[in-house]
């Protein structure tokens, strides 16, 4: 972790939520007139739209049927490590971005599914920001989590996650539910390994949790709202978070444990306002009493 360079990564599952956090954070720079830069989750994936589809259908003839970009077969977890060592170090890294489609294709210059060159990031910024999957991973050859100075989880439970993903692939992707099924199983040992044990590495999980069935989350219909929903929020070290002042201020909310909150789906915009943006200035203050 540096105190000169600080690296703020948020770190969910596919359809989390995790854009939408991303907005709250860019509300929070802008207001405090926090001059961040930004790291792509899926600019460190190994392969490009197309080859990831013939290296899957490959690993499917020999046998492997969990074959999914959660791995380390299927992302450049070195590259991602060495980018957040890089920024800590210097105050900037390289990367570069993934084109999902044709507006991002017009801003970039690169046909969608396919990567940019690689860059380096923009000097004199005050923090680095990362949003993906991998923000807090830790492997026998890596260890990001460590270089980051706040990290954040963003999770459903699972079965609002399928729900998410069944309703996003099919509406925005037109998948067919079977399909999204199956991918939702190739990549079930991957999440499990990859993805789940993030969540014990970040200093504070946002974790939707409906208040609706979703007992059978291949058939429902919708996806629950924020109304129908609740938010559980887990503070790793609790030392030092001023909860009666939270408590207050999010009305309907209490403590299930020592280290955690739960309020309503509607408040965690203002929940993730109250609580990040004290952090947030601390590292920035931190940083700027180094000057």
């Amino acid at each position: 972790m540096s105190r000169k360079h600080p690296i703020i990564s948020i770190t969910g599952s596919s359809g989390a939520g995790t854009t939408s956090v991303k907005k709250t954070f860019e509300q929070i720079f802008f207001r405090e007139k926090v001059n961040a830069a930004y790291i792509e989750g899926d600019a460190f994936h190994r392969y490009d739209r197309a080859e990831m589809r013939a290296q899957m259908a490959k690993e499917a003839d020999r046998g492997n049927k969990h074959f999914s970009h959660f791995s380390p077969e299927t992302n450049l977890f070195e590259e991602l490590e060495r980018a957040f060592r890089d920024y800590g170090e210097t105050g900037t890294a390289t990367t570069r971005h993934y084109v999902h489609d044709a507006e991002e294709s017009a801003l970039h210059g690169a046909a969608p599914g396919t990567f940019t060159d690689w860059k380096r990031l923009p000097e004199n910024s005050d923090l680095l920001f990362y949003e993906g999957l991998h923000g807090a991973v830790v492997t026998d050859k890596v260890n990001v989590a460590r270089y980051a100075d706040l990290k954040i989880g963003v999770v459903p439970v699972i079965n609002l996650e399928w729900i998410q993903k069944l309703h996003r692939d099919r509406s925005a992707r037109g998948y067919s539910t079977e399909a999204v099924t199956d991918t939702i199983l190739r990549r079930m040992p991957d999440y499990i390994h990859y993805i789940c044990p993030q969540f014990t590495e970040t200093d504070i999980n946002f974790q939707r949790v409906p208040t609706v069935d979703t007992s059978n989350p291949f058939i429902a219909r919708w996806i629950p709202t924020p109304d129908e929903s609740m938010v559980v929020i887990r503070f790793k070290n609790p030392r030092g978070i001023d909860f009666p002042y939270l408590l207050s201020m999010l009305p309907q909310s209490w403590m299930s444990r020592a280290n955690s909150i739960v309020c309503p789906g509607a408040k965690l915009d203002l929940a993730m306002q109250l609580i990040l943006t004290p952090l947030i200035m601390q590292l920035i203050e931190r940083k700027r009493s180094l000057k």
